[in-house]
């Protein structure tokens, strides 16, 4: 590649706290370490966290018996599991656990707040044979509390929409409420936001703190329109204030890729054939 860059993935930045000489201090939560004079912020629509449900008591078991996706089925051979959504995600995952295989769970219950779901026709209609054939539990509700067992989660207090409370026993709860995009520790930083979204000068496109960028649908300026054209301007600009910053004794020269042997060079392209 013309700009070799190396990649840190799945790592979150806690905070970066600006150091005596003006750089950045960059910590992952994995303990990789920078210190940078610049900082680009490109996240988009932010950090998409899956959905959680508002239930208090179930806090303590994220993670163990609460989850937000079935990476491997053989995790819930023997065991009650509870699946909540009503989109297809969480229908999917309800079929595949009640229609069996080597290791199969115990039970089965899908739980959504209303009797309609966000799925396909056939899918629904195989939720619907299950439930007949006794395969799996529906139940129309909210869960509203949770209790435990020896420190282990033990029930789920659902609410019904026949207004009536049932508690249902769980082993293995299996959240599909979608994702939901987040600034993240984005929001510790003590960057200025409006809206989730980072505020940022038009010149050079940098926050409230010096060495700082942000471009992109994650930033916020009067007329800003979300377009991919409109990021590569906003980087644009913001790339030659960061030059400016890291090499402030040397000219920042605007090249361009038709006309510059320099470019040319390191992108390892020919340059363009130019008529007589």
């Amino acid at each position: 590649a013309p700009s070799p860059a190396a990649f840190h993935r799945a790592q979150v930045v806690p905070t970066v706290p600006p150091q005596p000489d003006g750089r950045l201090a960059v910590e992952t939560d994995t303990g990789t370490r920078f210190l940078a004079k610049t900082l680009f912020i490109a996240g988009g629509a932010g950090s998409f966290q899956p959905r959680g449900l508002k239930v208090e008591s179930l806090a303590g078991f994220e993670g163990s018996q609460v989850v937000h996706g079935v990476d491997d089925p053989a995790r819930f051979a023997g065991l009650k599991v509870v699946i909540v959504g009503g989109a297809d995600v969480a229908l999917t995952e309800a079929l595949n656990m009640a229609r069996g295989s080597a290791n199969p769970a115990a039970s089965v219950t899908l739980i959504h707040r209303r009797d309609q779901f966000q799925a396909p026709a056939a899918q629904v209609a195989a939720v619907k044979a299950m439930c007949a054939s006794g395969q799996m539990r529906f139940i129309a509700g909210q869960v509203v509390d949770s209790e435990a067992e020896q420190g282990r989660l033990a029930h789920l207090v659902v609410a019904g929409t026949d207004g009536e409370t049932q508690r249902v026993p769980v082993d293995m709860l299996v959240v599909c409420l979608g994702l939901s995009p987040r600034l993240g520790p984005i929001a510790h930083w003590g960057l200025g936001s409006v809206r989730k979204q980072l505020t940022v000068d038009t010149e050079k496109f940098q926050t409230n703190v010096p060495g700082i960028f942000a471009v992109g649908d994650i930033n916020s300026y009067p007329g800003k329109r979300k377009l991919i054209v409109s990021g590569f301007h906003e980087a644009t600009l913001a790339a030659f204030a960061a030059a400016a910053q890291v090499f402030p004794d040397q000219p920042v020269l605007l090249q361009y890729t038709t006309t510059s042997p320099r470019l040319h060079e390191r992108l390892g392209v020919r340059p363009p054939l130019l008529p007589d």
